[in-house]
This record gives structure tokens, C-alpha cells and sequence, in this order.
């Protein structure tokens, strides 16, 4: 039987916290209905959009375990189960498995700088390992580890290896691969700073894996439907140029903290980022709201601004520090770590 290939709008979900700053259980519920109602394809819980950094490895498995009870019908749900090194990815995704998850995302483990024949190795170990399908996720700029396009298809003639997501600034490797022809969903990130999207959808990529659905899931859904017809590429244009405000807002400083910023004060369930994080506020924060109403989102999901919790401009030594566009040596880097 062939691979299960994911087409669409693949939604990184922020994951939400109360005021004791616990994990949010029922928001998760929240958010996944919300997803399901405007046409995402699938959903990727605790990525780096998901504050997985930050959790513990308890508080990992009890959001495995409770959020698989709110799965939806056609909306299959992944997880980010990177850990620390190979047999604790391993633990991780068995774990995931067993409490019902659809499929897993893993990166090379932070801080390692794995050399390729190390990182190949270690994504095969975990496929290997894996009763479900594992998603790859090429994020050089933030775990030091570049795959070059052998090593992709290596990895796609697995046959638990469904996905690859792609942050790197190389459509040139996007079009490698895509010719190669493997039962492989090839999908990108869609930071704005790599300009990775146009390349993915007009080669005949699947879709993107997005945090941008956070707050505009069904026009990243047009976005990210696969061509077929001149109609799809004519949407496709209209859609993202019509939302790269908006794109350009989230990865305006380090993911997540636009996008879950701008989330809790339209009303999503969302809270606090957990610290060292902060949230955005005053200025940063505004420019976000104002796209948000000048797009007509708000009328669209029924967002109800919460101005209270704009704030004012953050002190002037916070506001020096680096955004995502200039961290990482100025190379525009994606600063998102799904699997991790």
C-alpha cells in the first residue's frame, strides 16, 4: 500500500496556556474545531509555533494524550517529537503512537550541529522505530544541520517518511526533489524572509506548513492547495499577495511570539507566552490588529479585539533586541523548529 500523501494548508497550532500557565486542554479543543471549520488539512501540535522548547516532558505527553480526543474527521493530527537525542525521539514518537497521534514531525535535536551522514542516519533510526508516519523537517538556520537534496530522497524512499518541510533559501533544491518524483509531500515553511512558497506551489509542491493559519486558516488553505487548473494558480496569487501583510507580521520577530501575541488579544484561546518569552504589546503588537482589521479578518471569524490587552510599547532596550529577519547572520532566517 502506497504513502498517504498531505495536500493543503498543514497548520503549525500555538498551544494554549490558562492563567496558572498550564497547559489549556479545552482551548486545544477550541482550536482544533476552529481549524477543522475553515479548511485545513491537517495539524501539527507542539512544533517550535507550539512552544515545545518550553514543555515539559509530562506536560508533552498529557497534550498527546488529551488532545488525539478531539481529533476531526479528514484532519489528521500530528506531533512535534524531537527530544534531546535519538532514543528519546524515539520514546517520544512510540509514545505518540500509542495514544492515537496520526503521524509525528522530527528535526535534528537542537544544538547538536549533526553533520548529514549523522542527521540521515538519525532520521532513518527514527522512521525505523516508528509505527507512523514521520514527517522530516530541514530547518539548517536554527538546528546547524543543512540536508541537501540526496539526502531528502534518501530519506523519501522510506516508507514511514510522508513529509518534508523545507526552510531553506534554495528553490533550486525544492525543484530537485520535486523531479525526482518520490511518494513524498513536499511541503515549505511559509516565512515570508525565504520566500520559499511561490517556488513550492508553482513546481507542483503539496501545500505549506504554515503558522499563519493561526489566525487566517482558510486563505492560507487557498494558498496552500495544490495546482491543478490556471484557476488554482490565478487564487493562489490573489490569496498570498492579498495576505502577505499578514505573513510579513508573524515572522516579524521570533515564532511564536507574533502570532500567539496577536491570537490571545483577537480572542483565540491562546494566554501567555511561557517565558523566557514575552509577549508583544503596544506598537508591535497594534501593527498586527490593524492588518488583521484592514484584511477583514475580524469580520470573517467573528474576532473580537481586545484592546485591553495591547498594552503599551515595550521599553526601548527590548525592542533593540534582533527580530527574525535579522538573526541568524541575516539570513532571513524561518526561526521555527516544528518538530522540536
Amino acid at each position: 500500500m502506497g504513502k498517504r500523501i498531505l495536500r493543503g494548508s498543514f497548520v503549525a497550532l500555538i498551544t494554549p496556556f490558562k492563567e496558572d500557565g498550564s497547559p489549556d486542554i479545552e482551548g486545544f479543543g477550541r482550536l482544533i474545531d476552529f481549524q477543522a471549520a475553515h479548511g485545513t488539512s491537517a495539524l501539527l501540535i507542539m512544533g517550535s509555533t507550539g512552544e515545545v522548547s518550553l514543555l515539559s516532558r509530562e506536560e508533552r505527553h498529557l497534550i498527546i494524550a488529551q488532545t488525539v480526543k478531539f481529533k476531526r474527521s479528514g484532519l489528521p493530527l500530528f506531533y512535534g517529537c524531537t527530544a534531546n537525542n535519538t532514543r528519546e525521539t524515539i520514546a517520544m514518537v512510540q509514545y505518540a503512537a500509542r495514544a492515537g497521534a496520526d503521524g509525528a514531525v522530527v528535526t535534528v535535536p537542537s544544538y547538536v550541529y549533526a553533520p548529514v551522514d549523522a542527521a540521515l542516519q538519525y532520521f532513518l533510526e527514527v522512521a525505523d522505530a516508528s509505527p507512523i508516519p514521520i514527517g522530516i523537517y530541514n530547518n539548517p538556520i536554527r538546528v546547524g544541520t543543512d540536508l541537501p537534496s540526496e539526502a531528502i530522497l534518501r530519506l523519501a524512499d522510506h516508507p514511514n517518511v510522508v513529509i518534508d518541510k523545507e526552510a531553506m533559501a534554495r528553490p533550486g533544491q525544492i525543484a530537485q526533489i520535486l523531479a525526482a518524483g518520490k511518494e513524498l509531500s513536499l511541503m515549505c515553511c511559509d516565512s515570508p524572509n525565504l520566500g520559499l512558497v511561490p517556488a513550492v506551489m508553482s513546481l507542483g509542491g503539496h501545500g505549506t506548513a504554515n503558522m499563519t493559519g493561526n489566525i487566517a486558516p482558510a486563505e492560507m488553505a487557498i494558498i496552500s492547495k495544490p495546482w491543478s487548473t490556471i484557476e488554482d494558480a490565478v487564487n493562489f496569487r490573489e490569496a498570498y499577495l492579498r495576505l502577505l501583510p499578514l505573513i510579513h507580521f508573524t515572522y516579524s520577530k521570533v515564532n511564536p511570539v507574533p502570532v500567539k501575541s496577536l491570537a490571545r488579544v483577537l480572542g483565540l484561546p491562546a494566554g501567555r507566552l511561557r517565558k523566557p518569552y514575552l509577549n508583544l504589546t503596544g506598537s508591535a503588537l497594534r501593527a498586527g490588529v490593524d492588518v488583521v482589521r484592514r484584511l477583514g479578518l475580524s469580520e470573517r471569524y467573528g474576532y473580537r479585539i481586545r484592546e485591553d490587552l495591547i498594552g503599551k510599547d515595550a521599553p526601548a532596550e527590548a525592542a533593540s533586541a534582533p527580530d527574525a529577519q535579522s538573526a541568524g547572520g541575516g539570513t532571513a532566517a524561518c526561526f521555527i523548529t516544528e518538530g522540536r
